[in-house]
């Protein structure tokens, strides 16, 4: 994992909401938003931008940096993407934020 990626991922109020979300999607959903969803494929990017208010291009931009910094799990099904947390990085992260800072 890259500190400084993984960090600059998550340096927007949205995004730091969105990872908590993810955390426990039950509590952070409308039952009938997550009809489709699986702890396997995660959330699907239009049920987080609702919750966000945002736009899907705006919150899909969101969703693919923390993937690329690895804070996230980005799964394609058919037409839809899900995203979940990717504990063990976010493990790593604290563990070095703990560790190296």
């Amino acid at each position: 994992m890259k500190l400084l990626e993984a960090i600059k991922s998550l340096s927007n109020e949205t995004r730091l909401n969105i990872l908590t979300w993810l955390k426990d999607p039950f509590d952070h959903f409308p039952k009938e938003e997550l009809s489709n969803y699986s702890p396997e494929l995660g959330v699907c990017v239009s049920d987080i931008a609702q919750k966000a208010g945002m736009s899907v291009p705006t919150v899909s931009d969101y969703l693919k940096t923390m993937s690329t910094a690895e804070i996230l799990i980005g799964t394609r099904k058919g037409q839809w993407t899900y995203y979940k947390r990717n504990e063990k990085s976010i493990q790593e992260l604290a563990r070095l934020i703990k560790e190296e800072l």
